[in-house]
């Protein structure tokens, strides 16, 4: 029997109304399952909460795919105050020896990226995505031009225009234009 291949995917909500992140996941249509970090409930900006939710979830992830799948790894996707807890979160896990995949940071503002792993920072405007690309992150990112409210760009992503960008430090040596979905659903 063939091993099959499959990441896990979590999404690590900021401090809003559930129905945003229900309406997120709506618009993305993401083809993997995924998996939500309970932010009514505990604090996605805490890296230790996200860490414990990280480790049960790929602990059940892997007693229910059993020895037929090998996981590739985590991704995530973070909005906000959530990308706080999920960048050192992800950080911590590879400490442990999990695997990181990438980071997508939506307006995780003022968030350093730097990272031994991919993080791919979307904005809802040019000044957060140049403010925030000084900090790392890797070489793509995007932000909405024009600009839109920070929570619409969580509600809908499928509705955000805007830069898709190449460049390193906040210097964007390629932009082409895209939707927010076009380029996360590239970085998964």
């Amino acid at each position: 029997m063939a091993t099959s291949i499959a990441m896990t995917l979590l999404i690590c909500p900021g401090v809003h109304s559930a129905e945003l992140t229900q309406q997120f996941l709506t618009a993305i249509a993401l083809p993997e399952p995924v998996h939500i970090f309970p932010a009514d409930q505990k604090a996605p900006y805490s890296p230790l909460e996200v860490l414990d939710f990280i480790q049960s979830t790929v602990q059940a992830v892997a007693q229910h795919r059993e020895s037929q799948t090998q996981s590739e790894g985590l991704q995530i996707v973070a909005f906000s105050a959530g990308v706080v807890g999920a960048i050192a979160a992800a950080h911590l896990w590879q400490l442990q020896g999990g695997t990181v995949r990438g980071v997508i940071a939506v307006d995780g503002w003022g968030m350093p990226g730097w990272a031994n792993f991919p993080v791919y920072r979307v904005s809802h405007d040019r000044f957060t995505h140049w403010s925030s690309a000084t900090l790392g992150g890797a070489s793509a990112g995007f932000y909405c031009d024009p600009a839109i409210p920070h929570l619409e760009l969580w509600r809908s992503p499928d509705q955000a225009t805007g830069w898709w960008t190449t460049g390193w430090g906040g210097v964007v040596l390629t932009r082409r234009r895209a939707i927010a979905t076009e380029f996360i659903h590239h970085h998964l």
